[in-house]
């Protein structure tokens, strides 16, 4: 076989094998290495470029940011700041229709600002706003459904795994993709309320909900005590990042730092879950920096194999154009995330497309924003779902059924795609914030 065929089967390999449950590490490692011995009949070769995979991943500075940024989020969302936030905005939401929902996108948007994950998002929500709009008669289809469509803020509002992911893929500055992250995620997060204004006021059965007339307002001292800690570890964080006075790493040291204090300051943080927050970021760090590791070699293989070469011959002999290969690449994106979850997504289709990008003179970064927002979508879509998955075993009720969260998250899924192709067409709303 010729090395365009083995890549191609190798592609298609990792697809079934991740989508049949292989560790997606696994799948990408072992197949990209085989599909390299395979075509230069060198096992030494396929040896050498693994552990060039290692030195030029894991081993780079810049990669810090992951264990720091994982153990920031995992701090706040132990010491109960997410809780707080979703308060303060329940508090400026609650006499409108749907104003819970609102409170819950809002609530989300900020804390998505320092957990960075959709799944801390979507189950943190999940018991703390799911509750509260059942006690207020709003319908359970809504109710879950919001949860599910504003944790996926987590993944865009930086800092973001998935963000690190592609700067990585891309070969792009962490500090570059977070910046660029702001503008789309408060868009979105826009787009939803927006968007649940629009139901409450045409569809009121979808939405539902009775007056909160059990509500007693908050003081100004409850609300300052409840968002300045959040407020001030965003700015130590995304400030630090956009002044130029510190590095994306120096940032998670810094918002890691402040976090644990505002946690042991207002008593929420015990030596015990101390410990479990030191436990939980070697795990989900680990997990991470494997990933990477394996999307190292990967890329290497399509390069031996020069998948990207001809996938742009195809591109330039049938003269698409770049609303054609766009309309190629979310819907590409669409399909895989049925089956597969975002960082797959990523790693599989981004060195395929990222020539291709670059060669029409469009920016890396803005492509990365698109990515990220494309495949998050599939966060919401069955099969996979996993941030439904994740708000059902959460909720742990039998009244609400995973169908139930799916179809409530299906408008979300929409407004998503809404957004997504207003990021393709103007993408200074992505890098305007770089100039």
């Amino acid at each position: 076989m010729t090395p365009i065929e083995i890549g191609l089967l190798s592609v298609s390999a990792i697809v079934i094998l991740i989508y049949l449950g292989v560790y997606i590490p696994i799948a990408l490692g072992v197949v990209s290495f085989v599909s390299i011995w395979l075509m230069r009949d060198n096992f030494d070769l396929s040896m050498n470029l693994l552990k060039i995979a290692l030195s030029d991943s894991v081993m780079e500075y810049t990669f810090a940011t992951v264990p720091l940024f994982t153990f920031m989020g995992i701090v706040v969302s132990k010491a109960g700041l997410g809780s707080d936030i979703y308060d303060v905005m329940n508090a400026g939401f609650r006499k409108i229709k749907g104003g819970i929902g609102m409170a819950t996108v809002g609530a989300n948007a900020v804390f998505a600002a320092v957990t960075g994950s959709s799944i801390a998002s979507a189950s943190v929500f999940s018991t703390v706003a799911v509750p509260q709009m059942q006690r207020h008669e709003y319908n359970p289809r809504f109710a879950v459904g919001v949860v599910a469509g504003s944790s996926v803020l987590g993944m865009i509002i930086p800092p973001s795994a998935m963000l690190i992911i592609y700067s990585f893929v891309a070969e792009q500055s962490v500090g570059d993709m977070f910046l660029a992250g702001v503008v789309p995620g408060i868009m979105l997060a826009i787009a939803y309320i927006g968007a649940i204004a629009f139901a409450g006021k045409f569809f009121p059965n979808f939405v539902g909900g009775k007056p909160a007339e059990d509500y007693e307002p908050m003081s100004k001292m409850e609300v300052a005590s409840k968002t300045l800690p959040l407020v001030f570890l965003i700015f130590v964080v995304l400030g630090g990042i956009y002044t130029g006075w510190l590095s994306p790493v120096e940032a998670g040291a810094a918002g890691a730092t402040v976090g644990l204090l505002i946690a042991f300051l207002r008593r929420r943080m015990t030596l015990k879950m101390f410990w479990q927050a030191l436990v939980e970021t070697g795990h989900i760090t680990a997990a991470i920096l494997f990933l990477i590791t394996a999307a190292s070699i990967y890329s290497r293989m399509l390069g031996l194999a020069a998948l990207p070469n001809e996938l742009g011959d195809i591109i330039a002999n049938n003269q698409f154009s770049f609303a054609m290969i766009m309309i190629l690449y979310v819907c590409l994106m669409l399909f895989l995330g049925t089956l597969l979850d975002t960082a797959s997504i990523i790693l599989i289709v981004v060195p395929l497309f990222l020539p291709i990008i670059e060669s029409l003179g469009l920016s890396p970064v803005w492509f990365g924003i698109v990515t990220v927002v494309g495949a998050e979508i599939g966060l919401l879509t069955p099969p996979l779902g996993i941030s439904c998955f994740v708000i059902k075993s959460t909720l742990n009720d039998d009244r609400i059924k995973l169908k139930d969260v799916f179809l409530g998250a299906l408008p979300f899924a929409f407004v998503m795609l809404l957004v997504l192709i207003l990021l393709i067409i103007f993408p200074s709303l992505s890098t305007a914030i770089l100039r």
